[in-house]
Order: C-alpha cells, then structure tokens, then sequence
C-alpha cells in the first residue's frame, strides 16, 4: 500500500510541476490545438518567427544572447534561439551539480520512480501516436532538416515505438539485478546496475526528435539527471518534445535543456563534471571531449559505412539491391551517420545492371518532395571540389551527379548537389596517397563504388581494416560461407547481412551503435541503456552466523 501511496505523490508532484511550461516566455496555446505545442511548423517565417528557449531548474528561459537561424530552403530568417553563454552557466552548472552520483533513483532508493518513468513512456507513446501530433513533429522536423515526410515520419515513428518498449513495468526490468550463492551460509553476492547520477549528452542535426528523445530516456530511467544540448539549427525540435514529456508527467527538475554554442557547452562540461557523457557527432569532437573529460565518455561518432555486394547476383534481384543502395546513399541527402559512403560491388554485379538503376533511381529525386535537398555541413563548393580532387585519382571516373542542384534557394552556407558516384579503382584506393581522400567521410549526397574480383576480397579487408570508426555495414549475399567470411574479418557494431542487407533504417528493435572501440554508445535497446547509462555496483551480503566456537585466528 505505501509503495502505490508514494507513487501517486510523485505522479501528483510531477503533473503539478508540469505548469512550469506555461512561462512568460510561451507563446499563447490557445492558437494551438495541441496542448503542449508553442509553435506552428507551417507558420513559421521570416514575419512570425520561432522562439527556441532553455529549461533549467524547472523553468523556461531566455538568454542574453539569441541567433537568428536561416530557412535551410529559402535563407529567410525564421528561428531566433535562445543561447547561452559562458556567463550564462552558472544555473546549468548548479542544477547537475545538485544531483548525487547515486542519482536520482536505484533499485535501493525510490524505485517508484521507475514505475513513473513507464507511465511517462505509455503516455508520450500515445501522444505521438496521435496523427496530429506525429504530424506536427514530422513537419517540424522538416522545416529544420529538410527530408522527405517519409523520412521525417519515420523519425518519429521509431521513437513512438520505443517508449510503446519501455512502457509499464518495463523500465524496472531495465534495472534487473543477479545473485550469486556466497562461501558460507549468510553469503551472497548481487549485481545492481547503478545511475551515474549528472550526466550530459550532446546530439546532432540530423535526428532532431530520434536520438535526442532515445538517449534522454534512456539516461532518466536508470536514475540519472541528464543536461540535454542538441544542435541548436535543429533544437526547436527537441525544445517542443519536452513541452510534451512535462505534458505527460515528466518531473520538471529532472532534465536541463540548453542551447549554446561548443565553446560554450565544453565550458559547462568543465565545471559541472558530469559522470557521463554522451556525444553523438563528428569524430573530431569526440577525441577532444574524450581527452577534455578524461574517459567519462560515451561515443557515437561519424562512419564511413561500407557495403559489399557478394559473388551471388540473380537479375531478378538487381531492382531490389539497386533502391536499397540508393535509399542508403541518397535519403535525407545522404546526411546519416549510417549513409553508404562506399560500395564495394563484386565483379558479377558489374556485368549487371545495377549501375544503370542506381543512375536512374538517383534521377527520380527532387527538391520539391525534399527527397534531395539541403546538406548542413557542407557547401556545395567544398564537395564539387572533392569531387575534383577524386577525379584526379588515374581510372576514377563520375558515374553520375557532380552537379550543383538547379533552381532552388538554398542559402549559400549549405550545400546543393544532385547525387553523386564516383569509381575508383581498389587497387588505386589503397595507395597512401588515395586513401585518407577517398575514405574521408563527406556527410552528403555522395559515394564512392568500386569493384573487387574472386581473388580480391583480400584487398577489400585490407581498406576495411585501416578505417577508423565502424559503425555500419552490409554485406549484400545469400552465401552463408562468403557471408561467414566477411562478418568473420570485420568489425562494424551495427552489420546486415543477406540480400535484404542495408547500412542505415535505424529502428527500435536492435542494437545500433558502434564497435570496436571501449567507448562506443549504442542506442534503443535494454542492452544499450545499461551500457551507456550505467554502471556495475555489486552488493556481497555476510549475515552470518558465525561459526560455533569461534576464535579470532592467528595474523596473516
């Protein structure tokens, strides 16, 4: 009876803490018909722009700072963020700061929460269940990182789906413990998995609701408090999700939200010294906060994804394969950190018309429909001269793309490129003067196709050997001993494997994260939030009894 006493007080606490989001900074609801929204994806503009606050100490806040974000279609200013500054931490630095290293709950201290946090998960299920709610996140996201609905809705599909998974009792299961029987009656040893208690993370522009959403929670059920910065061209996004989450109980002082630039943010990390830290993003970031917070990291940084077409080629199937190298290299403008960076295809794939249908599929894509459009973090120049520079390579040559996108208005500080291939040889690309050109990671519309022959595969472990970050990869083939040998030799934390094998389709329902590497994060799996989101305390219980007639022995 206590235990239902105690959680229906925190569920009262938190549903009245919730009023905290009605600010003086909110804009009035009652033009909204979602009870949590303060924007209106459609009506964004440069005449009604957007205001995008920070949450700290459970309430909404300006900033002494805000940056103007330019309309990635149409460079009409349409956002104005509100960032903080390194004057402006110190609130940010005082709430993580208030959190102990046992965190906010363990299996030994308020387990209630638990419980609420699957109830929380159940009710913002639902919400983004509702077609108007999915619909006003997949148009949001849109206005922000330009892809097609289609993509857009999947983000927010996969994220409905995985708190449907953690409803209920199931973020209790998230904290299963184990015992071991002792040397001697009264002995036993049991395994707790153990918050970090403050703790960061830090995503990026490309899944503005999907990994924000999947590493919040994760992080809150295992007891944590976690500070939330997301790239601020994206962070409306996740600043209107968790209006939602504090809509459905989310207790207001559980989770900081920020905006700020890195220097800013590298600053708080500094002083607040979180236990954890979670980065997902480029891999120049990564290695410095990883020497910046000695270790405390977990990362998921940027892949050059590879994919490899086995021996086994049927005509019948050249149609599937060819869309499926073409969703991985070109949706979202190739702007995943799972997208095909490079194909491997074997020699009998060449003979077919795989090539031919990737060019034709490339052509189907169209700004209008967003199933090509602006990349982010590249200009179109710097790629056309990328594109240059492989050129030069002797026996590469364009197979398609290559060319800045006609007809838009994309602002020039991001890129415009239809979708590109580029050949070059294997044996070119294994040249200590190609390599590092070839293999760098250009986070748009494009990829690099090779060919290897039977008695090549070796050279192919070879360029997969010297990569540096394994996140994703496919091995394209229906041969359980080619299939043996590739998975056999390789390293990516995330691999498909059989005719149907692609590099990207994040989902819900498996591991997705890197390997390789003692720091790297993975996300949406029971396996995952343990690994990123806690740690191993063991707890050796000694009643007794001692031994009859005992007597203290001899030192030792």
């Amino acid at each position: 009876m206590n235990r239902f006493l105690s959680r229906s007080q925190l569920r009262t606490r938190a549903t009245q803490n919730a009023a905290a989001w009605f600010s003086p900074f909110s804009i009035s609801r009652s033009v909204h018909s979602l009870p949590f929204a303060t924007v209106d994806a459609e009506e964004i503009s440069g005449s009604q722009p957007a205001e995008v606050l920070n949450f700290v100490q459970g309430k909404w806040k300006g900033a002494s700072t805000w940056n103007t974000l330019v309309d990635p279609l149409n460079g009409e200013p349409f956002i104005k963020v509100a960032e903080v500054d390194e004057i402006g931490i110190q609130p940010f630095v005082e709430s993580l700061s208030k959190c102990p290293k046992h965190g906010l709950h363990n299996p030994f201290k308020a387990p209630e929460r638990y419980l609420l946090y699957g109830d929380i998960s159940a009710k913002a299920a639902h919400m983004l269940s509702l077609p108007k709610v999915s619909d006003f996140f997949s148009r949001l996201i849109q206005r922000v990182a330009p892809k097609s609905y289609q993509q857009a809705f999947g983000e927010v599909y996969v994220t409905q789906k995985f708190l449907e998974n953690f409803s209920g009792d199931q973020v209790r299961f998230l904290a299963r413990s184990f015992g071991v029987p002792g040397n001697h009656i009264g002995q036993q040893s049991h395994g707790f998995r153990w918050p970090y208690g403050p703790v960061a993370i830090i995503t990026p522009f490309n899944f503005p609701l999907e990994i924000p959403v999947l590493q919040l929670m994760g992080a809150l059920y295992m007891g944590n408090k976690p500070i939330l910065k997301v790239d601020s061209k994206v962070s409306i996004v996740m600043e209107q999700m968790m209006r939602l989450l504090h809509y459905c109980g989310l207790p207001v002082e559980d989770v900081d939200f920020i905006n700020s630039d890195g220097k800013t943010m590298n600053k708080l990390l500094m002083e607040a010294n979180p236990r954890m830290t979670l980065f997902t993003g480029s891999s120049r970031v990564a290695e410095k906060l990883a020497g910046d917070l000695k270790g405390r990291i977990k990362l998921e940084d940027a892949g050059f994804d590879w994919k490899i077409l086995g021996p086994d080629v049927q005509e019948s199937q050249v149609d599937y394969v060819a869309w499926v190298c073409d969703q991985d290299a070109y949706a979202y403008s190739g702007q995943k950190c799972s997208a095909q960076s490079i194909l491997f295809m074997h020699e009998n794939w060449s003979s077919s018309s795989l090539i031919s249908k990737l060019k034709d599929l490339a052509h189907r894509r169209k700004l209008e429909d967003l199933t090509i459009g602006p990349v982010l973090t590249f200009t179109t120049e710097a790629m056309l001269e990328h594109k240059n520079q492989l050129l030069k390579i002797p026996g590469s040559k364009l197979l398609f793309g290559g060319e800045p996108l006609k007809n838009h208005s994309i602002p020039s500080v991001y890129g415009a490129l239809k979708p590109t291939a580029i050949y070059v040889p294997l044996e070119e690309i294994l040249k200590e003067g190609n390599y590092e050109l070839v293999t760098r990671e250009i986070f748009g519309p494009f990829q690099i196709v090779t060919e290897y022959k039977k008695d090549q595969l070796p050279l192919v472990f070879d360029a997969l050997e010297r990569m540096h970050a394994y996140l994703t990869a496919a091995v394209v083939s229906n041969d359980p001993i080619f299939l043996q040998n590739v998975i056999g030799n390789t390293v990516n934390g995330t691999t498909y494997a059989g005719l149907r094998a692609r590099t990207t389709g994040a989902p819900q329902n498996h591991w997705f994260g890197p390997a390789g590497d003692p720091r790297g994060a993975g996300i949406g799996t029971p396996e995952a939030i343990k690994l990123v989101w806690s740690c191993h305390r063991e707890i050796i219980y000694d009643f007794g009894p001692l031994p009859k007639n005992w007597e203290i022995p001899p030192s030792t």
